[in-house]
């Protein structure tokens, strides 16, 4: 199988939340599909268009955002797919990288998809940005990449500062609370 084959099965396998999450599912299938470049090759935006690997680092009712310096919003980590890389590839690349953590399980579908044109310090730019879930002990060691972000912080899923974070983080909070709530089912 291509990468390109793997990373339309990746996107394929979300189910989407709602209406605007089937709108950028649709949009990114054709995307792919189109044959487009999908992979960043130059910074900050060439081509305009290309693929994220967001990655939610959780422990219970907690998340891990960074301050992401260039952004000036709270966000989770993530990075740019490489060419030739898997999205899932890219996760742990980048936990690595960014957090210094090393996920103590396999990275699972990606929960959620958006296309969002960024903001910021840099020309705006479409991130087709895959949304996965790490698990993660929140008392354990964190290095953040200093360079990269002004500080990073777990915060309680309800206290989440969605004024200053990623215009999608309350639906993708709420789809989280969703898929928690079944997997708290399918555990009882």
């Amino acid at each position: 199988m291509t990468i390109r084959a793997a990373i339309r099965d990746e996107v394929a396998s979300i189910r989407p939340f709602d209406e605007l999450e089937e709108t950028h599912r649709a949009d990114s299938l054709a995307w792919i599909d189109s044959g487009a470049p999908l992979c960043r090759i130059g910074k900050p935006a060439t081509p305009p268009k290309h693929l994220v690997s967001y990655f939610a680092v959780v422990d219970g009712d907690h998340i891990l955002l960074v301050d992401h310096k260039s952004a000036s919003l709270w966000l989770p980590s993530g990075g740019h797919v490489e060419p030739g890389e898997h999205p899932r590839e890219t996760v742990v690349r980048e936990l690595f990288e960014e957090l210094g953590l090393v996920a103590d399980h396999d990275i699972a579908e990606p929960l959620m998809i958006t296309c969002t044109t960024t903001v910021g310090l840099t020309a705006g730019h479409v991130d087709v940005s895959l949304w996965y879930v790490v698990t993660a002990d929140r008392n354990q060691e964190i290095q953040p990449e200093r360079q990269e972000f002004a500080g990073v912080k777990w915060f309680r899923l309800s206290e989440v500062p969605l004024h200053r974070s990623d215009p999608h983080m309350e639906r993708f909070l709420a789809k989280l609370a969703v898929a928690n709530r079944g997997e708290n089912r399918r555990t009882s």
